[in-house]
């Protein structure tokens, strides 16, 4: 939309009067605008040079810290066959802490940047060099409880502080596209996810552990400097806007409510096949190293493909039918492909499927911020979008939390091992209806919005 200049100056001038009134404006200007009076020229939004290389340092980022987290059942698989670790038990914490931090931190990270803004230009690259600080003294651990503080808990602190910029600046580069730009973005995730258990499998099986933590470490500090060079924001961030209102009433509402309940039950299970996969595809399956490992690369590679592809649906279909779509395909995938299956070639068709609904999760929240704005916007002090968002990061945390003592829980003992076909009776049963019913009830908010409750 283009903004006339006059309205723009009226605005500068009396910025105190209208703060709120010239970051919308600045926000949804598509024109550059003249420097007459001191006031920025400002390159446009949803196009343009400046737009595309921000989204891709962003996607960049999201590929390396999140793709590392989703990696983690490459890890697991080495650390339950291999010394020091073999035997050790809470191995699973390793990976759903490091995620989970990714998720838990972007709220709190989110708000210190709205409070410094001139200084959160350079979190990206403070992040990922904490990130890369942390792999390094992992090579070095030789119990699970030290790998839970430097792989989950260091790693995980870093990556958050790198990201957590992407999440604050993309709202200010793209208003028209927004859910397709968080669908590129998250997309990342699920390339990195893709890539690295390739990468992270040849280096744990040629030159070991610690060897490859380090060389991780060391390629991860080398590109944080040229991906924090794109990570800035579109807005000028001027004394007169350097202290935002942090606007969190939006989550008391019971809209609000009801959209984190499904989020945090989503998350539960979403990250229990990720975790264990390789592992089932090894010790129930006999697949070799290489083929196990597969089984997260197919998860996401799919949820690559999803996440672009919900993100673009979610801007034109309403938000609970998207979350219907998500849980469906998620219940019917994990319950009748994953739990009858009884060779690789069928639980890879339940990777594929399974990364396709299941993956597309965070393209959703777009539209969840869409209907908050709609409904919320002109109540409980307003409603700001990267908030939104790292509210439901953080739900998703609580989640992928929890899901690490759960996960143990579910497999101990192997309930229903040789009493049950297919994957059903392999031990991993439990951990396989859980994770079908927590994706169907993920998707009861249609049936609420269609009671009107919602």
């Amino acid at each position: 939309m283009a903004t006339s200049t006059v309205e723009l100056h009226s605005l500068h001038l009396d910025a105190p009067r209208s703060i709120e009134r010239q970051q919308e404006i600045l926000a949804n200007s598509n024109e550059p605008q003249d420097t007459t009076n001191g006031f920025p020229s400002l390159p446009p939004v949803d196009s343009g040079k400046q737009a595309w290389l921000f989204l891709a340092a962003c996607w960049g980022v999201e590929a390396v810290t999140f793709g590392f987290g989703f990696s983690f059942g490459v890890f697991q698989d080495y650390y339950s066959s291999h010394a020091p670790f073999a035997g050790s038990g809470s191995i699973a914490a390793i990976g759903t802490t490091t995620t989970g931090i990714l998720y838990l931190g972007a709220p709190f990270i989110v708000m210190v940047c709205k409070m410094y803004p001139q200084q959160a230009r350079w979190f990206t690259l403070a992040g990922l060099f904490i990130a890369s600080i942390g792999l390094a003294m992992s090579s070095f651990c030789t119990s699970v409880p030290q790998l839970i503080i430097t792989q989950g808990v260091v790693f995980g602190f870093g990556g958050c502080i790198s990201y957590c910029p992407c999440t604050l600046y993309i709202d200010e580069w793209f208003v028209r596209r927004k859910g397709l730009a968080y669908g590129i973005v998250w997309s990342a995730a699920g390339f990195g996810g893709a890539v690295l258990p390739l990468v992270l499998e040849a280096l744990l099986q040629k030159v070991g552990f610690a060897k490859t933590a380090q060389i991780c470490a060391g390629i991860l500090c080398a590109i944080s400097a040229p991906l924090s060079f794109w990570v800035k924001p579109r807005l000028p961030h001027s004394a007169s806007v350097q202290r935002q209102p942090l606007k969190q009433g939006f989550a008391t509402s019971r809209l609000f409510v009801l959209y984190q309940l499904a989020n945090i039950i989503e998350a539960t299970g979403y990250f229990l096949p990720t975790i264990y996969l390789p592992t089932y595809a090894r010790t129930t399956l006999g697949a070799s190293h290489f083929l196990a490992a597969l089984t997260i690369i197919l998860v996401n590679i799919s949820a690559t493909v999803s996440l672009v592809l919900m993100g673009h649906i979610s801007d034109r279909l309403h938000v609970t039918t998207c979350m219907f779509i998500s849980a469906a395909g998620v219940a019917t995938s994990v319950l009748a492909i994953w739990g009858l299956a009884s060779n690789l070639a069928t639980l890879y068709v339940f990777c594929v499927f399974y990364g396709l609904f299941a993956g597309c999760w965070p393209a959703i929240w777009p539209g969840i911020m869409k209907e908050l704005a709609k409904k919320e916007g002109d109540g409980r002090g307003g409603v700001t979008n990267p908030m939104v968002l790292t509210h439901l990061c953080f739900g998703k945390g609580i989640g992928n939390v929890i899901s690490g003592p759960l996960s143990d829980a579910l497999i101990k003992g192997k309930p229903w091992q040789d009493k049950a076909m297919g994957g059903y009776g392999s031990g991993f049963g439990a951990v396989i209806v859980y994770t079908g019913m927590t994706g169907l009830l993920s998707g009861t908010n249609l049936l609420l919005k269609h009671w009107k409750l919602l």
